[in-house]
C-alpha cells in the first residue's frame, strides 16, 4: 500500500479494543441462505445495529474519551450516530458533551441526543456546517474537538469491528463498506493490512454526495457544493485530509450507488435479516450488487439502524 504514512496503526486498534471492552460486547457476523441466494456471493452481515445506540459509532465516542478521560468537556458535529456515540460514551464516563447538528436535523435523532444528557446546538445548514460550529465552539468555551473523521482516536474505534470480523469469519474474499468520512474504512484497511493484506477492501458512497468517490478517482482532494442523500451517514461534501491518503493507497476500487439502489438493499435487508438499516447501514449490500462481487465471501456492516420514521415509510413504498 505505499510508503504514505498510514494514520493509524494496528497496535491502535488493537489498544481501542482494550478500553472498549469493558463497556461493548462484540457484534454478530450473521450468513443469511436468502442473501446469499439473491447476491451470488457468500454475504458476512456485521451487526453494529447490536451496538448501544444502534450503530457502530458508540466504539468511535468510547475509543476516544476513554483514552481522553476526564476534562473540560467535548464538542462533535453530526448528522447523528456520532454524535449519539459520542453523548452515550460521555453519559457512561461522566464527561460533558456537546453535540452540534444542523437545522432541520433527524428530530428523533436529537431527541436521543439531548436523552442521553448532550448539549445540543443546532446550527448551519448540513453537516460541513454544522463543523464550522463546532470549532467555534472550540475556541469560545475550551471545549476537545471529536470529529467523526480526523481524529486516529476515531478511526481506531472504527476498525474495532473489522478485527472482530477477521476473527469471527472462517473465510473472507472482500468488505464493502460504505462511506462518509472514511473511519470506517480506514480502520478496517488497517486491520486488513497487518492480518489479511490478501482481502480486498471496496468502498461505496451515495451518487448524491460522491465528493469522496470523485475525489479518490482523480487522485485528487474535492469539495462539492452539495450533498443530497437520504443516507444520513453519507452526507458529507468534501474528502478529509486524515483519511484520503489512506483510501487512496489501500481501496481495490470505489463505486456510488444511488437512493433508490440504497433503499433497494434497505428493504432486501429488513426482509431477509429482521434488522431494518438506515441508509448508510444498507449501502454495503447497494455496493455489493454494483460491483457484482459473485461467488466470494463478502463482509458487509449494518452500521446502524437509526432511520427516521418518515424516512423509512418513503423507503417502503419506493418513493425515494
Amino acid at each position: 500500500m505505499g510508503d504514505m504514512e498510514w494514520p493509524i496503526r494496528f497496535e491502535d486498534v488493537c489498544d481501542a479494543r482494550g478500553r472498549i471492552r469493558e463497556w461493548l460486547d462484540p457484534t454478530p457476523l450473521a450468513t443469511y441462505r436468502e442473501l446469499d441466494r439473491e447476491t451470488g456471493a457468500r454475504v458476512l452481515v456485521k451487526h453494529e445495529d447490536k451496538n448501544p445506540t444502534g450503530s457502530f459509532k458508540a466504539r468511535n465516542g468510547l475509543a476516544v474519551l476513554t483514552a481522553w478521560g476526564p476534562g473540560p468537556g467535548v464538542v462533535a458535529a453530526t448528522r447523528g450516530n456520532h454524535g449519539l456515540g459520542v453523548a452515550w460514551a460521555g453519559s457512561r464516563l461522566n464527561v460533558p458533551v456537546t453535540i452540534c447538528v444542523p437545522r432541520g436535523n433527524s428530530p428523533a435523532k436529537n431527541a436521543a441526543i439531548r436523552e442521553l444528557g448532550a448539549e445540543l446546538v443546532e446550527e448551519g445548514r448540513d453537516y460541513d456546517e454544522a463543523v464550522l460550529t463546532m470549532r467555534r465552539l472550540v475556541q469560545e468555551r475550551g471545549l476537545r474537538e471529536v470529529h467523526s473523521t480526523n481524529e486516529p482516536l476515531v478511526i481506531a474505534g472504527a476498525g474495532t469491528l473489522t478485527l472482530e470480523i477477521v476473527e469471527q469469519a472462517d473465510r473472507l474474499d472482500a468488505m464493502v463498506v460504505a462511506i462518509g468520512g472514511g473511519s470506517q474504512a480506514v480502520g478496517a484497511l488497517t486491520v486488513l493490512r497487518a492480518l489479511r493484506p490478501d482481502v480486498k477492501v471496496y468502498g461505496v458512497q451515495a451518487a448524491g454526495a460522491a465528493a469522496i468517490h470523485d475525489s479518490w478517482h482523480a487522485r485528487a482532494p474535492l469539495t462539492r457544493p452539495s450533498a443530497l442523500t437520504f443516507a444520513d451517514g453519507l452526507a458529507t461534501r468534501m474528502s478529509y485530509e486524515l483519511t484520503f491518503p489512506a483510501l487512496c493507497a489501500g481501496l481495490q476500487d470505489f463505486v456510488t450507488v444511488s437512493d433508490a439502489e440504497i433503499g433497494a438493499a434497505l428493504r432486501t435487508l429488513r426482509r431477509i435479516t429482521g434488522t431494518t438499516p438506515e441508509g448508510a447501514g444498507a449501502a454495503g449490500l447497494a455496493g455489493l450488487v454494483k460491483l457484482g462481487l459473485s461467488r466470494r465471501t463478502v463482509a458487509i456492516v449494518i452500521s446502524g439502524a437509526n432511520i427516521d420514521a418518515d424516512t423509512l415509510r418513503r423507503v417502503l413504498e419506493g418513493h425515494l
